[in-house]
C-alpha cells in the first residue's frame, strides 16, 4: 500500500543546498520532508569537492615523497622511490566521504527531518511520488524547494563509459591510467590533471581556446600553466576533440590543431571535463508551472520561482555552481518560508581552483573593472616578498594578491590570489568586499606575521602608495 505524507516543506536534492535548506527548516519547527536518491551530501560532498580535494591532497604528499627520492627534499632523503596504490588512496578517500555522509545524516535527524531514499518525480507543483526500497510514497507539500544539482557534460562523439570518464569515474578508478588525456582547461580539468600527474600518470590536456582556466585572467593562470609546462604536461590549446578511435594498438583521441594538422593522442583514460549542466530531466519538472532562464530554473532574488510556493536554489538555477552558493541560498529560502525578511544579494561570491598553485577570486578582475569603465587602482604584492611563502618553499612560482579599488574613494571592488594554499584567503576576501572596506580598512588591520595574510595587508598598502616590503 502506497504511503502518503502531508508536509510544510518538501524539498528535492539531498546536495548542499538542500540538506542545509532542511536542516535550518527542522531548526525552526518547520515539518520537512527531504527526498534524496543517492548518498546524503550531493556532488560536492560525495564526488565533487570533498573527494577531489582528498585526491588532490595525497597527490601532494606523493609529489614531495619523489622530490625528495631525487634529492630534492631541502635536506630529506628518501633511499628509494615512493609507491603508489591508487586503490588504497581511493578507499581512504572513500572513508573521509562516508565520515561526512554520515555527519549529514545525523544533522537532518537531530533537526528532525524525514529523510525519503528514492527518486522523486512531480505530477504538480506540490506533489512527487518516490519509489523507495520499502515500496511507493506520495508527498504532498505546502511549499517545495527544488535542488536537484547538476550533472557532467558529455559531448556527442565521446559518451561517458568504458575509456572515456567523468570526474566522477576519475575519483574512483583502481589502477593509475599511464597516459590520461583531458579535454577542457576548466577549473575541474586541471585540478584533476595536475594530480594525475603528481601521481606520475603521462597527462596531455586539450582545451579549444586559446588559454587554460578561461574564467580567470591571464595574471592568474600564468603562474598555473608554468606549472604544467615545467612538469611535463602537455597541453594543446584552441584544438578540438574530435573523435574517439579505438582498435587493436589500444584507445586514442583524434584532435584538430590550431595549426590545421590532425594528431593521435593514445590514452589509458580519456578525461572530458567541459562543464557541467543542471540536473533537470527525469524528475517531473515539465509537470512544474515555472518559468525558465535558458537551461536553468528562473527565479528572483530569493530564489522564488514563478509557482507560489515553490523555490529553486543552487546549480539548479544558474551560475556561480558552487557549493558555498547553493548552501547559502537553501538556508536563506527555510527562513523565508519560516516568515524571516531575506533576500540573496551578496556583494560577491568568492571561487576558488585548487590547481598548482591554487588560485582565488572575488568581485572584480581588472578587465571587468574596464569594461564598466571604472576608474580603478589595481595593487599587487608578490609572495616572493612574502616571509611565510618562502618559508614554504613556496615564493617562487610566480603568486601574487591582487587588490583592485575605486580611486577616488578607495572601496574595495575585486580582490584576487595565485598561489600555495590561497584558498584559504578565501574567506578574509569575501568578508572585505561584503563589509565594503576601503583600502585605509585593510591597511590599517594589524595582520599576523608570518602568514601569507600579510600579502594582503601589503598590496593595500601598495595601493595607498607605501607598501613597505617591495
Amino acid at each position: 500500500m502506497a504511503e502518503t505524507i502531508k508536509t510544510n516543506v518538501l524539498i528535492v536534492g539531498g546536495g548542499p543546498g538542500g540538506y542545509i535548506a532542511a536542516i535550518r527548516a527542522g531548526q525552526l519547527g518547520l515539518d520537512t520532508v527531504l527526498v534524496e536518491a543517492d548518498k546524503l551530501g550531493g556532488t560536492c560532498l560525495i564526488r565533487g569537492c570533498i573527494p577531489s580535494k582528498a585526491m588532490i591532497h595525497i597527490a601532494g604528499e606523493f609529489e614531495t615523497m619523489r622530490r625528495a627520492a631525487k634529492g630534492a627534499g631541502h635536506g630529506i632523503k628518501l633511499a628509494a622511490p615512493p609507491t603508489l596504490n591508487i586503490a588504497e588512496t581511493v578507499a581512504w578517500k572513500e572513508t573521509v566521504v562516508a565520515k561526512l555522509n554520515g555527519g549529514v545524516a545525523a544533522l537532518l535527524k537531530r533537526a528532525k527531518v524525514k529523510v525519503v531514499n528514492g527518486w522523486a518525480k512531480f505530477s504538480d507543483g506540490k506533489t512527487c511520488s518516490v519509489e523507495t526500497a520499502t515500496g511507493p510514497v506520495t508527498v504532498h507539500a505546502e511549499h517545495v524547494i527544488l535542488a536537484t544539482g547538476s550533472v557532467s557534460t558529455e559531448l556527442p562523439f565521446l559518451k561517458f563509459g568504458g575509456p572515456v570518464i567523468s570526474s566522477t569515474e576519475a575519483l574512483a578508478l583502481e589502477k593509475l591510467p599511464e597516459k590520461l588525456v583531458v579535454v577542457g582547461a576548466g577549473y575541474i580539468g586541471l585540478e584533476l590533471g595536475i594530480a594525475f600527474a603528481k601521481f606520475g600518470s603521462q597527462v596531455t590536456v586539450v582545451e579549444a581556446l586559446d588559454r587554460i582556466l578561461p574564467l580567470f585572467d591571464r595574471q592568474l593562470s600564468d603562474p598555473v600553466k608554468r606549472w604544467l609546462d615545467k612538469n611535463g604536461v602537455t597541453v594543446h590549446l584552441t584544438a578540438k576533440a574530435k573523435m574517439l578511435e579505438q582498435g587493436r594498438k589500444g584507445t586514442s583521441l583524434i584532435v584538430d590543431t590550431s595549426d590545421g594538422k590532425t594528431i593521435e593522442l593514445p590514452a589509458d583514460k580519456i578525461l572530458v571535463t567541459v562543464g557541467r549542466r543542471p540536473l533537470t530531466e527525469g524528475w517531473g519538472l515539465e509537470n512544474m508551472a515555472v518559468d525558465m532562464a535558458g537551461r536553468f530554473v528562473k527565479v528572483d532574488d530569493q530564489c522564488r520561482t514563478s509557482m507560489k510556493n515553490v523555490f529553486a536554489v543552487g546549480d539548479l538555477v544558474g551560475e556561480p555552481m558552487l557549493e558555498h552558493k547553493a548552501a547559502t541560498q537553501g538556508e536563506m529560502v527555510a527562513e523565508i518560508i519560516a516568515g524571516h525578511r531575506r533576500r540573496f544579494a551578496p556583494v560577491a561570491i568568492a571561487a576558488v581552483c585548487f590547481t598548482e598553485p591554487e588560485i582565488v577570486s572575488a568581485g572584480l578582475t581588472p578587465d571587468d573593472a574596464a569594461a564598466q569603465g571604472l576608474d580603478v587602482v589595481t595593487a599587487m604584492f608578490p609572495f616572493a616578498a612574502n616571509g611565510r611563502a618562502l618559508s614554504m618553499a613556496a615564493g617562487d612560482d610566480g603568486g601574487f594578491v591582487r587588490i583592485i579599488a575605486r580611486k577616488d574613494d578607495h572601496r574595495v571592488l575585486g580582490i584576487q590570489a595565485v598561489g600555495a594554499h590561497v584558498a584559504e584567503l578565501s574567506a578574509e576576501f569575501a568578508v572585505a568586499l561584503e563589509m565594503g572596506a576601503l583600502l585605509e580598512d585593510i591597511a590599517g588591520t594589524i595582520h599576523v606575521h608570518p602568514t601569507l595574510s600579510e600579502a594582503f595587508h601589503e598590496a593595500a598598502l601598495r595601493g595607498l602608495g607605501h607598501a613597505i616590503h617591495i
